[in-house]
């Protein structure tokens, strides 16, 4: 493989630290890419022993192939440094918050890009399906779409594997997974972090933007799509955007189907945490949710007529991150049966990931008396952490792991209704203690 130059605008933020570089480094020590030069471009006033240090504490290992450039990645001449100092084709990865990469891609239309650029954006894309729409238009001034990576660390391979080889390697299972069997599905990711310092991306965007537009309709994508013919990238993508596309709010009514909430202050692992309202850099007057939960349809023929809850938290004391399947009751349990009060669940769980069956049997003593109970089984790791998963496939030119454009703009059209909605105070902002379970009652009642 010949050298490859990443260059990472926003390299001193926290999307940097916490996720790229570790997921680079994971990726490097893999083998994978030996002669990358890392590029670390920023406004901070850094040198590159500071960058060096934080690119080591990050990798676990040194890596003396890698420099810091400041630079205001808004300005022509600032970017025409920067991609002057990479070696090889670069692929430049913009840790950036949405407004920022946008004025940056246009700058970039004054810049004379190398042969061979891949850009890479991080969710969300666009701020709405136009703003998704006009962004798409100019990246596709910039580079051929097949070198445009609109990345998800959710969909590590790892990750849309475990849920393809379960559902359509298994013949227990896909047979159930239509209207006629199941009951509902729920998505949650409800996480025990709070605002973690990333006032200036979060309150901009909130959970609904932040999870649900991005990570969780990609998640229910994979859960829903018809079988593709091969893991084709080609194959796999339409078959995301065909679900996608028939996916809206349910009974097209979002005050109704939606609820937004936010923290108040609480105790979270033992930290006593402001209300969200309280926390450095939040500007009060935004009403951004930290919680938000929607109810959707996906009308297709396998899928009609089951809701699709999604919901997404944070600052919540019980970190649950899974995707539940509830199948309905069977027609009739017969009489001389007892003790059947739970349906069964097809649970796939995303951190750690694994597999578990809630199902019914007789159980102990009595034999005329159902008990429930579970079957679990881990899913094997992937070699790589999601963002090596990524890399590696934008370093490979492989656009399996990313957003097509049209999905990128399907997913603001999902939510728009929502945010219309919340906008024009039909839904009310709730409220929850930091460690708490968040909203205890549910927009699904199965």
């Amino acid at each position: 493989m010949t050298d490859q130059s990443l260059i990472i605008l926003g390299a001193s933020g926290d999307l940097t630290a916490r996720l790229l570089l570790p997921g680079l480094g994971a990726l490097l020590a893999a083998g994978h890419v030996p002669g990358l030069q890392l590029i670390g471009a920023a406004t901070e006033d850094w040198d590159d022993a500071r960058w060096r240090s934080r690119v080591s504490d990050s990798f676990g290992f040194s890596w003396d192939k890698t420099r810091y450039i400041q630079a205001d990645v808004t300005k022509a001449d600032d970017l025409r440094a920067v991609l002057a100092a990479a070696d090889g084709p670069p692929a430049i990865f913009f840790a950036l918050p949405p407004a920022v990469t946008a004025r940056a891609c246009s700058v970039l239309l004054d810049v004379d890009l190398p042969p061979g650029t891949r850009l890479v954006l991080e969710k969300p894309f666009g701020t709405s399906s136009q703003a998704a729409a006009e962004l798409n238009s100019l990246l596709t001034r910039l580079v051929p779409e097949k070198q445009i990576h609109r990345v998800d660390h959710f969909l590590g391979k790892s990750t849309v594997l475990n849920i393809l080889g379960l559902r359509f390697a298994n013949r227990i299972f896909e047979p159930l997974l239509t209207s006629t069997h199941v009951a509902s599905v729920d998505i949650v990711f409800d996480e025990d972090l709070a605002l973690e310092n990333r006032a200036g991306y979060y309150d901009h965007a909130g959970a609904l933007a932040d999870m649900i537009q991005s990570h969780l309709l990609q998640i229910l994508g994979l859960l829903t799509m018809e079988p593709p013919t091969s893991l084709d990238a080609g194959e796999l993508r339409d078959r995301l955007a065909d679900v996608l596309r028939a996916t809206h709010i349910w009974e097209g009514n979002p005050a109704a189907f939606s609820r937004r909430a936010r923290y108040t202050a609480g105790s979270l692992q033992g930290r006593q945490l402001p209300g969200y309202a309280q926390e450095p850099g939040v500007d009060p007057s935004r009403n951004t949710e930290t919680l938000a939960e929607v109810v959707l349809a996906v009308d297709t023929w396998r899928w009609a007529g089951v809701p699709f809850r999604l919901r997404s938290g944070k600052a919540i004391g019980d970190s649950r991150k899974e995707a539940v399947i509830t199948f309905r009751c069977p027609p009739r349990v017969p009489d001389g049966l007892t003790g059947y009060d739970e349906h069964d669940r097809l649970r796939i769980g995303f951190g750690p990931d694994k597999l578990a069956l809630d199902f019914n049997i007789n159980g102990p003593g009595d034999p005329f008396v159902l008990d429930q109970v579970t079957l679990e089984a881990g899913f094997g790791p992937g070699d790589l952490p999601p963002y090596g998963e990524v890399l590696r496939g934008v370093f490979d030119n492989d656009p399996t792991l990313s957003i097509r454009a049209d999905v990128a703009e399907q997913c603001w059209r999902i939510v728009e209704p929502v945010t219309a909605a919340w906008a024009d105070g039909k839904v009310p902002l709730l409220e929850y203690p930091a460690g708490s379970t968040g909203l205890t009652d549910s927009l699904l009642k199965p």
